[in-house]
């Protein structure tokens, strides 16, 4: 399916986010859109796909102008959007989810539903329990169970925005291979990224939007360094690797245990330093999530004690662990960080720890100018915080979290932001790290853990590997290692010991864990 974007604009109050784009996108083709954070490319998608109205301009379909009134007018006219954030309903059922405003009978039909679907993500090579609560998902198979969802419902354009997001390596070649097939079918694929190695991999054309205008478009074979100076209009270099200098212990786990689901981890030994970083990696769901909520106070800890700066907080609740110096970050932008309705600087005042009963709404705005301007987000202070793209969502997330605070947990922190937006948030979070702070933090980007971590536990099926000198590990070897092998290349069983003979870590890393999920299963 052909499509064409003509003269589009749309405004945010004095804010153009799309000035008049037009873009033509032939069929079969896989599109890649670029851009830095707030440049306008989910808004356009947004238009596409019927989530918002265009205030001037046309879409055009295979030749046929369409008007996309709603995200139902869109799957009609067979266009479907993934979004960032997965828009699903996390109390119901997976099968539920994916029968919602399904075209059908009016008792549902949920075995024709389960066996299309199971059908589908054995095309795509996904596995997913239908039968599971969509809440009891991560964040990248929610991904996974909109995009079966999508082209169930015979979406013949896909928009996928940031959809390799939480997946592994693994996950995401498999991915592309399949989208390769869709657009061998016919179908067309929009894919928004802020990677550019995934662009230059995946990608059959490439436009570029900078400040609401389309500034340059690219066929293979594509110079990252042009793709980069059409997004930011100068060179972007990552700098300099930032080097630990670890003070005091500042986090002791001792045997550990915590279980969420069918995830348990068991006999976790773990000490981090102040001013150091402390990288998680594994396919999404492997514990990574489980260890960061637990050392929160969120989840209950089975067994083994969790210290911070020599006190033990074992059993104390999250308010607790939060009085104490602890910052959590979750994946889950708009559902556990953010809320829906209010503005940035609403929830600056709601972080903030100030006596009084009166809310003092010029300081909440006062301290809100102040962090716009110092995580550079693409809003003022009485912007709601749904109203942000996703990376001004991410930076704004981050912001909140106050400075002193003496551990930080990040879950995918860079979730959503350009090459540019990463560098300097690192760059802020390293400066925190020179002043004593730890972080603890998982990612899906294995170079953003080799560059960015002293230190990297590695999940798989539920056992943590010895912690890895981030300098001296490989992109291949750490791929390798959340595949299940070992650092001599063997496949490690997953219910044997890490390397080191009886699964400790020496003494000197600081670190030893081992686990085993439920049933063998995680």
């Amino acid at each position: 399916m052909e499509i064409r974007l003509i003269d589009i604009r749309k405004h945010f109050g004095p804010v153009k986010a799309n000035d008049g784009i037009t873009l033509t996108v032939p069929a079969g083709t896989i599109q890649g859109i670029l851009g830095e954070n707030g440049a306008g490319k989910s808004t356009l998608m947004k238009i596409l796909s019927g989530y918002q109205h265009a205030d001037a301009g046309r879409i055009e379909l295979d030749g046929r102008p369409v008007h996309m009134r709603s995200p139902a007018d869109a799957i009609r006219h067979g266009v479907g959007m993934l979004h960032q954030d997965p828009l699903d309903f996390p109390p119901m059922r997976v099968v539920d989810n994916l029968l919602i405003g399904a075209p059908g009978r009016l008792i549902p039909q949920r075995r024709e539903a389960v066996s299309a679907v199971a059908g589908l993500a054995g095309s795509l090579g996904l596995s997913i329990d239908l039968k599971a609560e969509v809440g009891s998902l991560t964040v990248g198979e929610r991904q996974q169970l909109e995009l079966l969802r999508l082209l169930w419902l015979g979406a013949r354009v896909l928009i996928l925005d940031e959809p390799t997001t939480g997946i592994s390596a693994r996950q995401r070649q498999e991915l592309f291979d399949t989208l390769r097939r869709l657009a061998a079918q016919g179908k067309t694929i929009l894919f928004v990224s802020h990677k550019l190695e995934e662009v230059e991999e995946l990608c059959t054309r490439v436009a570029v939007l900078r400040q609401g205008r389309l500034v340059g478009e690219a066929l293979p074979p594509f110079r990252v360094e042009r793709l980069v100076g059409m997004m930011f209009e100068r060179e972007v270099t990552p700098g300099e690797r930032f080097a630990c200098t670890p003070g005091k212990t500042l986090l002791r786990l001792a045997g550990l245990g915590a279980e969420h689901g069918r995830i348990r981890l068991e006999g976790l030994d773990l000490e981090v330093k102040a001013g150091e970083t402390i990288g998680l990696a594994g396919m999404e769901g492997s514990g990574q999530s489980l260890l960061l909520q637990t050392c929160a106070g969120l989840r209950p800890v089975t067994h083994g004690r969790i210290y911070l700066d020599g006190a033990d907080l074992t059993g104390k609740t999250y308010r607790q662990f939060k009085k104490r110096g602890v910052a959590y970050v979750p994946a889950t932008r708009l559902e556990e960080g953010l809320i829906p309705g209010l503005s940035l600087a609403d929830h600056f005042l709601l972080t903030e720890n100030k006596p009084g009963f009166f809310i003092n709404r010029e300081r909440g705005r006062r301290t809100a100018e102040e962090r716009i301007a110092r995580f550079n987000i693409k809003g003022t202070p009485t912007s709601p915080v749904e109203s942000l793209s996703g990376g001004n969502q991410q930076r704004a997330l981050l912001a909140l979290v106050e400075p002193g605070s003496k551990l930080m947990l990040l879950e995918h922190p860079t979730r959503g932001l350009d090459v540019e937006s990463v560098i300097y948030l690192w760059s802020k979070l390293k400066e925190r790290c020179g002043r004593g702070e730890a972080i603890i933090f998982t990612s899906s980007d294995l170079d953003e853990l080799l560059r960015y971590s002293d230190r990297i536990l590695v999940f798989f099926a539920g056992r943590v590997s010895e912690p890895l000198d981030a300098a001296t590990t490989t992109v291949d070897e750490l791929g390798e290692l959340i595949g299940g092998a070992s650092r001599s290349g063997d496949p490690v069983d997953a219910v044997s010991a890490w390397p080191g003979g009886d699964g400790r870590a020496p003494d000197d890393a600081g670190c030893h864990a081992s686990g085993a999920p439920e049933n063998g299963d995680a």
